[in-house]
């Protein structure tokens, strides 16, 4: 059996080589949540939020040896950071402003993900100027 935990590092290595085997790690329901996508359940959403962010961020890394873990029954936590390069050549984190810094909320139901909110600033590439200026003056 394997355990939740690497049920959640074969998700990010799945992620990141853009395998799209990621969906045998969720159930036929999973819920789950991504910033300005929303809410949303069932595998066929998934893979449709998959093309979407795709499109964006056809290049996409987890530091998954530096992800911090928090583990407690049917649920595992994961902080970690990303990077990539966007759609027009754009790579991120800038360091400055964008960190690639998420965090990933797993709920399980035996050995399937049932649940997966993800907790990220969606721009990646720092466009939202308007907010920016407002939160950085």
């Amino acid at each position: 059996m394997t355990s939740r935990l690497d049920t959640v590092k074969a998700y990010f290595r799945r992620v990141d080589a853009d395998d799209p085997s990621v969906t045998v790690l969720f159930s036929e329901d999973v819920s789950f949540y991504f910033p300005k996508f929303g809410p949303a359940s069932g595998k066929a959403a998934l893979v449709e939020f998959g093309k979407r962010i795709r499109r964006e961020v056809p290049e996409l890394v987890h530091d998954i040896d530096a992800f911090h873990y928090i583990v407690d029954d049917d649920h595992v936590v994961v902080e970690g950071t990303e990077s990539g390069r966007l759609r027009d050549g754009t790579a991120w984190p800038d360091g400055e402003i964008s960190q690639g810094r998420f965090c990933s909320v797993f709920a399980f139901e035996g050995d399937l993900i049932c649940r997966m909110h993800i907790y990220v600033d969606p721009d990646f590439g720092n466009a939202d100027q308007a907010r920016l200026d407002v939160l950085r003056a």
